[in-house]
């Protein structure tokens, strides 16, 4: 059973959509004076919230295309 999920990517476009939608809600319920640290290669980096967010949401979307163009074809 796990093998035939492991090698779908629609499963792991799925998965990856909704790390996004978690990280893009826990990102929301943050207090605005929080620091938060977002991760760029093997490094993290200090940023504010709404550019991390923005980040994620464009994470998002491009993995949201990336599942439609399999689906489409």
């Amino acid at each position: 059973m796990a093998n035939t999920a492991a090698g779908d990517p629609k499963v792991d476009l799925v998965k990856q959509i909704r790390s996004h939608e978690v990280a893009i809600a826990e990102l929301n319920a943050l207090s605005s004076s929080r620091t938060v640290y977002q991760k760029n290669g093997n490094l993290f980096f200090r940023t504010t919230i709404q550019k991390a967010s923005a980040s994620e949401q464009k994470q998002l979307d491009l993995t949201k295309a990336s599942l439609e163009k399999l689906n489409s074809s």
